[in-house]
């Protein structure tokens, strides 16, 4: 019989042993949001925030096929978990954005 599983903390820092991902490594990131001119050039200005080194060469675009939305993917240097959660409660939090993945 298996133990049952504890819910995850997420309060609690995650000891970088029980981690799924390395630091520093690349991550991808997915974003979504409507049709807008600004969006890609507010999401990469939000994105070098938290990563300096990212640049629009590592943005991909592809649009909807109704062209109501804007699908993005950002492929950062991760260097920390905590990079990571500060990146996603901004990309979360932005009235811009629908969808992070």
């Amino acid at each position: 019989m298996t133990e049952p599983t504890k819910p995850l903390d997420l309060t609690k820092p995650i000891d970088p042993s029980e981690s799924l991902i390395e630091y520093p490594s690349d991550f991808p990131i997915k974003i979504m949001g409507a049709m807008h001119d600004e969006f890609a050039a507010t999401i990469v200005d939000l994105v070098t925030l938290h990563d300096p080194e990212f640049h629009e060469g590592k943005l991909e675009t592809r649009p909807s096929s109704g062209g109501n939305y804007l699908a993005l993917t950002v492929t950062i240097r991760a260097t920390s978990r905590e990079q990571l959660d500060n990146l996603y409660r901004a990309l979360s939090s932005h009235p811009m954005v629908k969808v992070v993945l």
